[in-house]
């Protein structure tokens, strides 16, 4: 079994302690749940737009049987509002990207640079050795 620590980007810098070694790694880790959080926000773009999709499929049947006030209903209240004020998911998406999630990895990644000099994974690396040696 090969010790992750002896690879550089692993491996503990001289002088860096325990509670720093824990708390970027849960820097990381907050990185990653937040990271999950972004997979759920594109699952709700694309699926808001099959939803989408599908209205215009259902006005059309509605159309088709002679149902031309619900097909309206739904075209004047429903097809094509915004998700959220002023915005379309794609939007939310974007501002999501640009803002809170660019900022995100920006913290993350110059914290980790100064306190174990930009390297990955130093706690699970540990964690590792000492459940296996």
């Amino acid at each position: 079994m090969s010790d992750d620590r002896s690879r550089p980007g692993h491996r503990r810098p001289d002088g860096v302690d325990d509670t720093t070694v824990e708390a970027v790694g849960k820097l990381s880790e907050a990185l990653e749940t937040a990271e999950r959080a972004r997979g759920h926000l594109y699952a709700f773009h694309q699926l808001t737009g099959r939803a989408h999709l599908q209205l215009e499929e259902a006005v059309k049947l509605l159309r088709a049987a002679g149902h031309a006030d619900q097909a309206d209903a739904v075209c004047e209240e429903l097809l094509g509002r915004d998700v959220l004020a002023g915005r379309w998911t794609f939007q939310i998406v974007e501002e999501y990207e640009d803002g809170y999630r660019r900022c995100f990895l920006d913290v993350e990644e110059r914290i980790r640079a100064q306190l174990v000099g930009g390297r990955r994974h130093v706690y699970e690396a540990e964690m590792k050795h000492r459940l296996h040696g």
